[in-house]
This record gives C-alpha cells, structure tokens and sequence, in this order.
C-alpha cells in the first residue's frame, strides 16, 4: 500500500487488517476480472479487439493496473473507516468510479485510436461499471467480516 495511504489510516486500527483488506479485494477482482476476460467474453474480445491485442500479455502493466486500481476501489468506494458507510453507497460509487475509469481508457480509444470497436468499448464500460460495482460491495462486507473477528 503507497506511504501517503499509510499515513491517513486511523491509528487504532492495526496496518495488518488494512492489508487483509487489501489482499482479499485484489484476489477478487482478479478472479472475477480473469474469469469476465480469460473465460466468459473472451472470445468477444478476441473478435471485436483482437486485431488491436497483443499476441502476449504485458503482466508487469496488468498487475500494476490492479495494484493501482484495488487502492482507488478501497479509498474512493468502500471507505472502510467511515462510519456511515452502507453497501448500497459502495456499491453505487463502485459502479460510478468503474465507469469513469473504464471510460477513460474506452473513450479516448474511440477518440484516438483507428478502428477502435464502438461495440468492444460499450461492453467493457459495462464490464467495467458491473465489475468495480460489484468489487466494491464484496470488499466491504469482507471489510465487516474481519472487523467481527
């Protein structure tokens, strides 16, 4: 977890269960996110972006991607430390914050990049909206699971 992260934390919260946390909502956005690309739309993504997609996968950009993206959905969705925080609102922020960043990569592919697929871009923020939804609630109630013991 970055310093600047670390240094915001409650004091009366031991760093271990912040990195419990953290770990448990990285494994399941990956297995969710590998099992969405890997399984399930895989042969949609090799049909409407293969010809844009590399033959191997740059694993060292992906991991970093969800070491990034995992911080954002904890700090900016499920905001474990605030006291008033419900499912229903981490849900609908995760959702939120899915779609702003899957559109950030979706939507300047579409204003920049040739023959970027309409069809490709408005599942994946669909993908992406759904997914970080549902990330952002499951990490909460994991959240709430550790802080019970």
């Amino acid at each position: 977890m970055p310093y600047f992260l670390l240094m915001t934390l409650p004091p009366e919260r031991p760093m271990a269960a912040y990195l419990k946390l953290y770990a448990a909502t990285t494994a399941i956005f990956l297995a969710i996110d590998l099992l969405w690309l890997g399984v399930i739309a895989k042969g949609f993504y090799q049909e409407t972006m293969g010809h844009l997609m590399r033959a191997d996968v740059q694993w060292g950009a992906a991991l970093l991607f969800y070491a990034i993206y995992v911080v954002a959905i904890i700090v900016l969705c499920v905001r474990p430390d605030e006291p008033t925080q419900t499912v229903l609102r981490a849900s609908l922020f995760g959702a939120l914050f899915g779609l702003a960043a899957y559109a950030a990569f979706d939507l300047t592919s579409l204003a920049l990049f040739k023959d970027f697929p309409v069809k490709g871009a408005v599942v994946d923020l669909l993908w992406g909206t759904v997914l970080t939804g549902s990330v952002s609630t499951l990490s909460l109630l994991t959240w709430r699971s550790l802080q019970r013991g």
